[in-house]
């Protein structure tokens, strides 16, 4: 709703994972790289993590473009809450074997089958696992013993698991230390500093076409309000920005004041309390605000009534 009041051709702050909004700070790129590198040199093994929102599956969606282009085949599996035997026919599925019958071990027989004579083709065989932190303990034991079709010179089936610090948690578990050892290669995302939640604004602000500089919709003082409430967040920052321009729009602002961040993150209850006078109470404000954006809404859509128009001030 906001795009043609801000010069925008796409909305910039969507919560979907567009590998077009990628942001290549220093740990994001070098996390790319290591999961590419991992894979198209078969590696093995590679483990990432990261905190809720700070751009794990952007990432993998980056990677699987990589992968797509460098003509390796894939399963990317992004619900890992599977029985051992419906996780062995979800990847089979995905690296496109129509026969997934049968037991566990006629699964297996078909998987190490079919990477074996990739191999032999000299053509490399991915699998991803996204939301890795929720693999129950039974299903990490036949990662691991995946781990081992391999040949003399490399492994078959190159594997990356991306999940949450939990998985750090899980890994570094007793039970799981031989898998622990076959880890070639291992990074971490971490949330965006404040020099890099500036660059991350400006980026998708131009990717989505706005005429105006970061600089102008968001001066330094709100950038720091950003920053406060979504502590480098990448997924808050979005949620935030959005929601903001939102209300910079019902109100008809060129600019977004750091209390508009503050008024979104308490109506978000995101945990910090609204850091401007409030002349109101919270739910007349939140109706003062939802009344001038369906105003000006139904002004620039010309189907306002000539006879009663909203009006903030009558509630």
């Amino acid at each position: 709703m906001y795009k043609k009041y801000y010069g925008m051709t796409r909305n910039p702050f969507e919560l979907t994972p567009d590998p077009y909004f990628f942001f290549p700070t220093p740990r994001h790129s070098e996390a790319l790289a290591t999961l590419a590198h991992g894979i198209l040199n078969r590696k093995g093994f590679v483990v990432v993590t990261g905190e809720v929102g700070t751009g794990k599956t952007l990432l993998v969606r980056c990677l699987l473009d990589t992968l797509s282009q460098n003509r390796v085949t894939f399963a990317f599996i992004y619900n890992p809450l599977l029985s051992v035997r419906d996780f062995l026919a979800q990847v089979l599925h995905d690296f496109g074997l129509t026969d997934t019958q049968g037991s566990k071990s006629d699964l297996l027989i078909r998987l190490n089958n079919f990477v074996l004579v990739r191999s032999w083709r000299d053509a490399t065989t991915a699998l991803i696992i996204d939301e890795a932190q929720l693999l129950s303990w039974e299903l990490l034991e036949e990662i691991r013993l995946l781990t081992n079709l391999e040949t003399t010179q490399h492994k078959l089936l190159q594997i990356v698991l991306v999940g949450q610090p939990e998985l750090d948690d899980k890994l570094d578990s007793q039970e799981l230390r031989q898998l622990k050892q076959r880890i070639s290669m291992r990074c971490r995302l971490d949330p965006l500093a404040i020099d890099e939640l500036r660059g991350y604004i400006d980026r998708r602000l131009q990717l989505a076409g706005a005429h105006s500089s970061s600089t102008h919709l968001f001066p330094e003082e709100t950038i720091v309000a950003i920053h406060a409430v979504s502590r480098g967040i990448p997924r808050l920052v979005n949620t935030l920005c959005d929601n903001a321009l939102m209300t910079g729009y019902g109100q008809q602002l060129r600019q977004i004041p750091p209390e508009i961040v503050y008024e979104v993150a308490t109506d978000m209850r995101l945990g910090v309390k609204a850091r401007f006078p409030q002349r109101d109470s919270d739910e007349k404000r939140r109706r003062h605000k939802v009344v001038k954006v369906l105003s000006t809404m139904m002004d620039e859509l010309g189907e306002s009534s000539p006879t009663r128009r909203f009006d903030p001030g009558q509630e």
